[in-house]
């Protein structure tokens, strides 16, 4: 099955008319977008958009074919001019199924928010599923657990609608998702394929043709990752993120309560407003058990206090108990849980802090948490497909 991308962003396209943010200002010539619709074996049309001839034409084909033509959301701005010959645009009720001239099977899927979603078999079994911008499935039918070959959705502005797919099993390992509907929400350029690539998802230039259920290599999401930054740097959004589209979390929060500290309850309170709703929580510092266990995805956040527990439990912030056998016991629960980190078979982000590059502290207890955090922080690396420093709410690979 034939799949030609005749535009990839939003419905307003990007960049947006008249807007001065950075992403627009960047989304121009070939990173600029047209509004999201595709083109199956030239007989099905998905998304009449304004240009949608000329765009088919840009990238050699032609429009002539169209047996079908499918909306996924209301179209709202000025009309779109219908070119000649194509049949007028229409939206299928919701669990409909359609068979064209053209041999493709298509069944109108229902979207949690309005709008339909287009699951599209060709003649020799190749399954597509489009989804409209915003949107996610509603449900999946026990017919429909297979995993498609192919899936075009808004990654980056329903993730949760991706992981909802993985959950019933309709997105799997050999599946390829491409981003559609992509808005000045998401970043441009590399970013937005580094951000991608975590989900498992890929993003193509406008007019690109892909060939569905042909073999193409998934992007590879590395299974351990270290988020590394200062304070406030937006390191937990970074390591957040990477999850969203996942269909299972387990957050650890390695802080734990704090009664009578409204300004940590406030911080936590922040935290929990931004996940997920699915993910569920663990308020522990025992991190080698979690990591030996199977189970969903785990996020750390974060290392620099399980450090502080640590060194709580080791008396390590006395300098006689340091000395006294407090340095040796901490070595032994850091090498421990570095092990556990080499060993485990779970996704893991953890998060951490850079603390090293600031100030030097003026005790020495002080100096002595900077420094057994800058050795626990590069161990973890160590064991990490993915390290990554978070600054100004930018994110840098150092590794992977």
């Amino acid at each position: 099955m034939e799949l030609t991308l005749l535009g990839t962003g939003a419905p307003l396209g990007l960049p947006r008319p008249d807007c001065p943010c950075a992403v627009c200002a960047l989304s121009r010539g070939p990173r600029a977008r047209a509004a999201t619709a595709l083109l199956v074996d030239g007989a099905l049309l998905l998304d009449l958009t304004p240009g949608a001839a000329l765009a088919a034409a840009r990238s050699g084909h032609s429009l002539v074919g169209v047996r079908q033509v499918l909306l996924t959301h209301p179209h709202d701005g000025p009309a779109v001019e219908l070119p000649a010959g194509l049949p007028t645009a229409v939206r299928v009720p919701d669990g409909r199924e359609l068979t064209l001239i053209s041999g493709h099977r298509v069944r109108a899927v229902a979207m949690d928010s309005p709008g339909t979603g287009y699951e599209v078999t060709s003649a020799d079994g190749e399954r597509l599923l489009y989804l409209p911008p915003g949107g996610a499935p509603a449900g999946l039918g026990e017919e429909h657990r297979a995993p498609y070959d192919m899936v075009v959705a808004d990654v980056t502005g329903r993730p949760d609608g991706l992981a909802r797919l993985r959950a019933a099993g309709a997105v799997g390992p050999a599946t390829d998702v491409v981003a559609a509907h992509l808005d000045h929400d998401a970043p441009a350029g590399a970013e937005l394929d580094r951000r991608l690539a975590a989900a498992g998802a890929r993003a193509v230039p406008d007019g690109t043709t892909l060939y569905v259920g042909e073999y193409h290599e998934v992007p590879d999401v590395p299974r351990r990752t270290l988020v590394t930054g200062g304070a406030r740097s937006g390191k937990s959004v970074e390591a957040e993120r990477r999850l969203e589209s996942f269909p299972e979390v387990l957050y650890v929060a390695t802080g734990g309560s704090r009664e009578g500290d409204p300004e940590w309850a406030q911080r936590v309170g922040l935290h929990r407003e931004r996940r997920p709703a699915a993910w569920r929580t663990a308020e522990t510092c025992d991190l080698v058990p979690l990591l030996a266990e199977d189970g969903p995805a785990l996020l750390v956040d974060c290392l620099s206090l399980w450090l502080t527990h640590a060194m709580d439990e080791v008396g390590a912030w006395d300098d006689e108990a340091w000395a006294d056998g407090g340095e040796k016991a901490l070595r032994e629960r850091t090498a421990e849980l570095v092990a556990a980190v080499r060993a485990t078979r779970r996704t893991v982000v953890a998060v951490t802090n850079e603390v090293g590059a600031g100030v030097v502290p003026a005790t020495a207890a002080g100096r002595r948490f900077r420094d057994e955090l800058g050795r626990l922080n590069a161990s973890f690396a160590d064991e990490c497909e993915q390290v990554v420093l978070v600054v100004a709410g930018q994110a840098l690979v150092l590794r992977g």
